[in-house]
């Protein structure tokens, strides 16, 4: 897949640092109950933490009791899904459409009216106000 902003992987470690590049490139998780926005609930925008786009509103945040930031939907056209099977499972992988960074993955298991639970590292994300 193409994104619009590409970057040679040497360049996303050095603007990264090995935690992120991890995470965001290499498709990594965190351990979970241990990311910031886990229980961050204040208002404001949720952007990519490698491109700073903007991928998730505040007011679609809940807390799903998972250990990861939840999201029950997506600002439109700023997230893109693949299918992943690793692991021994098929899962939904959610990505930033803008840079093709790694998100976490979305489930069709959300307690909210959408019934989607977009599960996010905090790492993979940053908060604006």
């Amino acid at each position: 897949m193409t994104y619009p902003l590409q970057k040679n992987e040497q360049e996303w470690l050095e603007q990264l640092g090995t935690e992120r590049y991890r995470i965001l490139r290499q498709k990594g998780t965190e351990y979970p109950h241990t990311g910031k926005y886990n229980l961050h609930f204040e208002k404001g925008t949720y952007c990519c933490g490698a491109c700073n786009e903007p991928l998730f509103d505040s007011k679609a945040k809940f807390d799903a009791h998972c250990g990861w930031p939840s999201f029950d939907e997506s600002i439109p056209g700023k997230v893109s899904y693949i299918t992943d099977s690793t692991h021994g499972m098929q899962r939904t992988e959610i990505l930033c459409a803008n840079c093709g960074s790694h998100l976490g993955h979305v489930f069709n298991d959300g307690s909210t009216q959408t019934g989607q639970r977009y599960c996010v590292n905090s790492v993979s994300v940053d908060f604006k106000e």
